[in-house]
């Protein structure tokens, strides 16, 4: 199907992925960010395995920590996307390519996402390691993957129905509200104070333009967060040790984050995968889906 735009690439990415996986639909995607790609291993051995790059108009990720490969993984009666990286906007690509790897998800099928990513925190009560679930988030970037009346609403973006089933899970999960911001740099005291004045608990330079996008082919979405960095410490922010710090937590996370699958694509239902197809239908013929973030 023909997408205006210039968003024919995510079909075109979806039905290589197709031919990469054996399957022509997923249920669900993992977008695993800076550090978390242990976690990975608690899916098991993948159906498929191979570098991004592969995928039309995929981009090989730069930030340390992300490891450029897509699996597939069989979860009980379902296939599972898994992302080993991302695509941040600072790399310079723009918006539509930072999308483009959810937009594909979407056409191949996909009615549920979880985003993972590292964070700087702004709260002092959040220790080093911690997983905190996004409840909301803060757009300061004045950009989104969105282009033209495309009025996607977001009062409601991050899930209730899937952090209520992660909490279940685990009852120690924090939520809070992530700030994106730009970067590459990290953010001065002012900015920092700035945020937390706002409302945000907590900040990373991703996920943010991938929930849109998500939210925009109707997709059901959950974010899970790890705080490796505390904003406005004295001893400031070294790159490879929010790195260290999310490997160790994801490989913690791993299982918490199969299991939040696993019962999530369950419970959602044929009902509520009938009604997303219809709205992904109605939006791939307005040329919602398709083109090509620290966290």
């Amino acid at each position: 199907m023909s997408i205006p735009g210039g968003y024919d690439e995510a079909h075109a990415a979806a039905e290589r992925l197709a031919e990469l996986t054996g399957t022509d639909r997923h249920q669900a995607v993992v977008v695993l960010g800076s550090g978390w790609g242990p976690a990975a291993d608690a899916f098991g051995e993948p159906a498929a395995s191979f570098p991004m790059a592969r995928l039309p108009g995929f981009h090989v990720p730069v930030a340390e920590g992300h490891r450029g490969e897509v699996r597939s993984v069989v979860l009980g009666e379902h296939r599972v996307l898994l992302y080993l990286g991302r695509t941040h906007l600072y790399e310079g690509h723009g918006p539509a390519a930072v999308a483009h790897p959810i937009r594909t998800a979407a056409a191949a099928g996909v009615r549920l996402a979880v985003l993972t990513n590292a964070n700087g925190s702004l709260r002092a009560d959040w220790e080093l390691g911690r997983p905190v679930l996004v409840a909301d988030h803060l757009n300061v970037t004045g950009t989104s993957p969105l282009t033209g009346p495309r009025f996607v609403d977001l009062t409601d973006a991050w899930s209730s129905r899937l952090r209520a089933l992660a909490r279940e899970l685990d009852p120690s999960l924090a939520e809070g509200v992530y700030a994106w911001l730009r970067g590459p740099h990290y953010e001065t005291w002012a900015e920092a104070a700035w945020l937390r004045t706002v409302g945000a608990d907590m900040l990373g330079m991703s996920t943010v333009p991938e929930a849109i996008a998500a939210r925009a082919c109707g997709l059901e979405l959950l974010g899970l967060s790890t705080v490796t960095a505390v904003e406005g410490a004295p001893s400031g922010i070294d790159p490879s040790e929010v790195v260290a710090v999310a490997e160790r937590t994801a490989a913690r996370c791993g299982p918490l984050l199969r299991e939040i699958l696993a019962r999530g694509v369950r419970r959602a239902g044929s009902g509520a995968r009938r009604l997303a197809d219809e709205r992904v239908v109605e939006q791939v013929g307005e040329g919602e889906l398709g083109g090509t973030e620290q966290g």
